[in-house]
């Protein structure tokens, strides 16, 4: 754990040392950007008449937008890393964040604003996830259980700067569980033990980033999939929400929200049955903040 820890550290330290260098050398046909920011949340008891327990937490995240436009070529790029933990007295260690998000989409101008595309994503996290309501010492989740790989073909349309439709009618999505308990449970969709479930479906995906007040940005991504092979009528639905406040340029406040829904996720509820279920996530934090 510890070791994961100071890899996001350095790999956040090393992302701002990157920005710096490229500021230097960069041209007018790429927009570079990104923040990297550490909430800390510690609180301590002693004779307290109203009661409470000792936590400490710390959740770290960082997001870097690498973008080409030049002549008819668009191609854009964005990175976000999130891990975050908490600790309770007598209750030992609990994950609250953890995310790999990797988006790549290049572009050839057909007529104005609207491009040939082609789309890479992928996603994942770093370390195992529990159900700690359930069973805190049993993995529901680790690197690459799932990870999911998404490529495809079709159109890109940026009608103006702060919004973009990339809608790929051709796109595979390959959804990897590598770890051989889950498999073998049929995590995440996967059937007989097989490490990978292949779907092959369109997906639309809109994405906004607007300024909306001074110092104050919100970023949308509403991804949409819908498999022609099985039950396409059943769309997944991965829709995230980042709200940006910048107080300042070392200090800043986040509100970020996640809402999902995949027929292949099972979730287990309290009768002991599972079943596909909207999953929805919220994290607010304020604290130390780099923009660059």
């Amino acid at each position: 754990m510890l070791r994961r820890i100071l890899f996001m550290f350095i790999l956040g330290a090393g992302t701002s040392w990157v920005a710096t260098a490229q500021e230097t050398v960069k041209d007018s046909v790429w927009t570079l950007g990104g923040n990297a920011g550490l909430k800390l949340t510690q609180v301590s008891f002693s004779n307290w008449a109203t009661g409470g327990e000792n936590a400490v937490a710390f959740d770290l995240q960082g997001a870097y937008e690498a973008d080409y436009k030049k002549g008819k070529h668009l191609w854009r790029n964005r990175l976000e890393l999130a891990y975050g933990l908490n600790k309770n007295k007598g209750e030992g260690t609990k994950k609250t964040s953890d995310k790999i998000y990797l988006n790549s989409n290049y572009g050839y101008e057909v007529y104005k604003n609207l491009y040939v595309s082609a789309l890479l994503n992928y996603q994942s996290q770093f370390s195992p996830g529990y159900d700690y309501a359930v069973d805190r010492h049993t993995a529901i989740s680790r690197f690459m259980a799932p990870g999911y790989l998404m490529t495809g073909l079709g159109i890109t349309w940026t009608p103006v700067k702060y919004f973009t439709a990339t809608f790929t009618p051709a796109t595979w999505r390959g959804t990897f569980v590598l770890d051989k308990t889950l498999r073998d449970q049929g995590a995440f969709g996967v059937k007989d033990g097989k490490k990978l479930l292949s779907e092959f479906g369109a997906n639309l995906k809109l994405e906004a980033k607007y300024e909306f007040m001074k110092n104050m940005t919100v970023y949308s991504r509403l991804d949409l999939y819908s498999d022609y092979l099985r039950k396409p009528q059943n769309v997944d639905v991965n829709w995230e929400v980042q709200i940006n406040m910048v107080i300042n340029k070392w200090f800043s406040a986040n509100i970020t929200t996640n809402m999902v829904y995949d027929d292949d996720v099972k979730i287990l509820q309290k009768n002991g049955t599972r079943g596909a279920r909207l999953q929805f996530k919220e994290l607010l934090g304020v604290g130390l903040q780099y923009n660059f």
